[in-house]
């Protein structure tokens, strides 16, 4: 079997005490190891105390009585003796055995029982069928990562390749400073999203986003083409993580929308409130994807999606608001005082509001007006007079132009103004998405008349979010989309003047959602670009993630033969790659066990010992001078600039 160092080193110390710890056939007698540990058995522990792999891995040191006393983590220590031995490290306890814990414990260790989520694989991606894998700029990681181990992970990352494109450089230029900018970040949209909170917590006013979804079984004409098809539990442990982050990043008054198919819909709306907790949820919004199919399950077509919408506000903020564009009347009875006609009764009854119970009478011509049982006056009989002749009551009478047979709320123009108070988004919004005019065959026409569509299936079309954005945010609001996909969310968030931050991971990005951006910043005429009278302009920042054992995943992956897995694997040994400091790779590679494996399961093993807190370089790696030779001097200054240092 293969050992990680640790236990290979902690089978010499054993091997020292002669048969003890040993059988004849020379089995480890585990149980015996368990017993003498949890005795504290006093040669036991000085001779594996001795060891400085074992003290430095399993001691800390803490402070009594400002004094430094050294605490041998005896649980964890045990842990290695209680799961199998094929994978002697701390992936193993995830796989091996049921995820309950207590402060760090399994249930057999402790009565105090909780539900403890491991960073799964899904961490970094979601399981992606064997045929999508070769179209992934990322390689699925097949593997459970646990907590401890995944800091250094999301740590700040170095951006690299930064280039800013605007009207006088749509081909792109070199950038060594961001002020602000528009910004699409190629890579991992987890890690990347860490790279962005300390300079966009609380900033972000929309979050869109259109997830990968969850399917019940292979819909192929549905299907994302990264990864959609997933496990339940890796879907919502998937997003789960992503959701935390983005809470972090929506303002006081922001909101996220998030699109999801019928399938997956309720699953998380369940996760979403854990994450936004309930009172956080302001509605469900259905959304017309298409026309109608005749070739469908139990002989329904299910023509809809729904998109979930939280908020990081409250009820009584102003989340959701529409402005309104109003007709008003000038008359001679109010010389420069433009007002429009309002409703003047309310949803209650006399009975509710007798105050309100009274015959209204018009001051000027005596006609009367009779209260609705069923629906009093907004106006008390006592305050009558006061509303009248401030204005705020008309009738229609008063003019030969008006017609109806009832008293009005008579509202000025500079009192709507003085209201600065959006309009309450109605049903008409709702129209729009339900009746048809924001479908999936929309979305698509729109990418068609912009490139062959042969990357990307089923871009939201512009339309939808354009309608999102008129009742969400205003000019210069931050809108962030982290499933950038064809780049709609920010041709749109380009084109009605909001900021915005794109994320993708795929190599289209490059092909597909850049090349559209720089086709807005031209003043191309699709989408919506006739409704807001676009006429080009606008700019942007690209940059990616810089890559490390990123790299060496890919060529790993990539391997069609044993023998190209192997040039791969000793020019990792021979470059430096950081491995699992557990695993000793070279005696992996001369083991018999791993010589007879299946070209598969060796391109499994050699990906999981390969140190995933180093997929790609950290900010703080800049300071290695190794690092900067990697990089251009303009992306050295970028990164100062990003992340708010001054240069030395």
């Amino acid at each position: 079997m293969i050992d990680s160092k640790v236990m290979e080193t902690t089978k010499s110390i054993l091997k020292d005490f002669g048969n003890t710890y040993f059988s004849d056939k020379g089995t480890l007698k585990r149980n015996k190891v368990i017993e003498d540990l949890d005795a504290y058995t006093p040669m036991l522990m000085k001779a594996l105390l001795a060891n400085q792999l074992i003290h430095d891995t399993y001691t800390e040191s803490i402070l009594i009585d400002d004094k430094s006393v050294e605490l041998f983590k005896l649980n964890q220590f045990i842990e290695m003796f209680t799961y199998k031995e094929y994978w002697q490290d701390s992936y193993t306890k995830f796989e091996n055995k049921i995820g309950l814990t207590a402060g760090g414990k399994f249930i057999d260790e402790t009565a105090d029982v909780v539900l403890d989520f491991p960073f799964k694989d899904t961490v970094l991606k979601a399981g992606m069928t064997k045929e999508d894998q070769k179209d992934a700029d990322e390689p699925f990681l097949h593997e459970t990562i646990a907590k401890a181990e995944i800091d250094q992970l999301l740590e700040p990352k170095i951006f690299v390749n930064a280039t800013k494109y605007d009207q006088e450089n749509l081909d792109g230029a070199p950038v060594d400073t961001f002020e602000d900018n528009n910004l699409i970040i190629k890579g991992n949209n987890l890690i990347a999203l860490n790279s962005l909170k300390k300079r966009y917590t609380g900033c972000v006013k929309l979050i869109y986003l259109d997830v990968p979804y969850f399917f019940k079984k292979t819909i192929s004409e549905d299907a994302f083409k990264y990864n959609s098809n997933f496990h339940l539990s890796a879907w919502l442990t998937f997003l789960k993580n992503r959701l935390e982050i983005a809470k972090e990043l929506l303002s006081e008054k922001g909101s996220i929308w998030i699109n999801i198919s019928e399938d997956g819909m309720h699953y998380l709306k369940i996760l979403a409130d854990s994450v936004f907790t309930n009172d956080k949820f302001v509605g469900t919004i259905p959304r017309k994807t298409r026309n109608g199919k005749s070739d469908v399950p139990y002989n329904l077509s299910q023509d809809f999606d729904w998109i979930l919408v939280y908020t990081a506000g409250f009820e009584n903020d102003e989340i959701i608001g529409r402005q309104v564009k109003r007709q008003y009347l000038e008359t001679e009875d109010f010389p420069n005082r433009p007002w429009r006609k309002a409703d003047i009764t309310k949803q209650t009854t006399i009975q509710q509001r007798p105050n309100s119970n009274f015959t209204m009478i018009n001051p000027k011509t005596g006609k009367e007006y009779p209260v609705n049982p069923k629906r009093s006056w907004a106006v008390a009989k006592d305050t009558f007079q006061e509303w009248y002749e401030n204005g705020g009551i008309g009738f229609p009478d008063d003019y030969d132009f008006m017609s109806g047979d009832r008293p009005f709320r008579r509202i000025f123009k500079d009192e709507d103004d003085d209201k600065n108070k959006s309009s309450a988004v109605y049903s008409d919004f709702l129209l729009k998405l339900y009746s048809g005019k924001t479908v999936n065959k929309l979305g698509n026409d729109q990418i068609d008349n912009l490139f062959e569509r042969n990357d990307f299936d089923y871009a939201k079309p512009e339309e939808l979010l354009s309608e999102i954005m008129k009742v969400t945010t205003t000019e210069h609001d931050m809108v962030l989309d982290f499933f950038m996909g064809s780049a709609t969310t920010q041709a749109v968030a380009m084109k009605m003047k909001r900021r915005f931050i794109g994320i993708e991971q795929m190599d289209y990005i490059k092909t597909v959602s850049v090349e559209r951006l720089k086709k807005v910043i031209a003043g191309e005429q699709g989408g919506i670009s006739k409704d807001v009278n676009w006429q080009g302009g606008g700019s942007f920042v690209y940059a990616e993630l810089m890559e490390k054992n990123q790299g060496y995943l890919k060529d790993v992956q990539q391997a069609e033969t044993t023998k190209q897995l192997e040039d791969v694997v000793n020019r990792m040994i021979e470059g430096g790659a950081d491995f699992d400091f557990r695993v000793d790779v070279e005696k992996v590679l001369q083991n018999p066990e791993y010589q007879a494996m299946s070209l598969a399961d060796k391109k499994q093993l050699i990906v999981k010992v390969i140190d995933k807190n180093q997929l790609y370089y950290a900010y703080s790696d800049m300071d290695d001078y190794n690092v900067q030779e990697l990089m251009a001097d303009s992306d050295i200054a970028f990164n100062k600039s990003f992340y708010g240092e001054r240069d030395m």
